[in-house]
């Protein structure tokens, strides 16, 4: 039921019973609620199998929730804008998860490339840093991204804490696209599906200290739109002399 318009009707509490009526039916027909047709029967999720016993591990290791101390990285006013991001993922390679005992490896072919970005800049795998709040305490995380093998590239968001640095998030994959989205970090991964593609939305959990996938999505692409011919511009083009190739409707004014 949906109204289709407001319509206030009042009556007098003199008025008899049936005059009432009149006046309610009045009110009705000047386009009161007008029904869309019979509403979908609500129907609960049904579990499937129940007899099975619910899983109590995860089969592989997604990297959500771990964080590593990075030793050797001091911020004692919190401010990672001062930070060099080639020392912070140097430092980074020491760095011990606190969940699953060592921090991912980065291959020794971008390691050998990361040793060499003061000599060799171009080549230095380490992209430019971005800075944003994304756990809503009032200071900026650095959020790094590392060139890998493959065109796969490594995220990595670094919290300042208790006076030095902590990795809160670490992730790589072959994106299609890094966001940031509020306090929301978004990225977007092919799919093998064609037309598809994956959309995981990173929020920081303020219970695990660390950033999780509050998000993971398979999403359709649109189609792309054909190319519209280029618009011409610049100055007219200049006019035929008409009196050497008359045509058919067209008056030449000869200057």
């Amino acid at each position: 039921m949906r109204p289709r318009r407001r319509v206030r009707c009042r009556t007098a509490s003199a008025l008899g019973a049936a005059a009432g009526a009149v006046l309610l039916a009045g009110c009705g027909a000047g386009g009161g609620l007008r029904s869309n047709g019979p509403a979908p029967q609500a129907v609960g999720p049904a579990r499937l199998w129940p007899e099975l016993p619910p899983a109590s591990a995860a089969p592989y290791d997604y990297g959500e929730g771990e964080t590593a101390r990075i030793p050797g990285i001091e911020v004692p006013d919190g401010d990672v804008h001062r930070l060099d991001p080639v020392a912070v993922v140097r430092a980074a390679l020491k760095a011990r998860s606190e969940r699953s005992g060592g921090a991912k490896d980065i291959p020794a072919e971008t390691v050998r490339h990361l040793d060499a970005c003061r000599e060799k800049p171009a080549s230095c795998p380490v992209l430019r840093p971005y800075f944003r709040d994304l756990t809503g305490d009032g200071k900026d995380e650095m959020v790094l991204g590392i060139r890998l093998p493959d065109q796969q590239i490594s995220v990595r968001v670094y919290k300042p804490e208790a006076g030095g640095l902590t990795q809160i998030l670490s992730t790589a994959d072959a994106v299609i696209s890094i966001e940031l989205a509020g306090r929301d970090l978004i990225t977007r991964v092919p799919s093998a599906i064609r037309g598809y593609e994956y959309r995981t939305a990173w929020s920081w959990d303020d219970r695990q200290r660390a950033m999780l996938p509050t998000r993971d999505e398979i999403l359709r692409m649109p189609s792309p739109r054909a190319p519209r011919a280029p618009v011409e511009t610049g100055p007219p083009r200049p006019v035929p002399d008409t009196a050497a190739t008359p045509s058919v409707g067209v008056i030449a004014e000869r200057r």
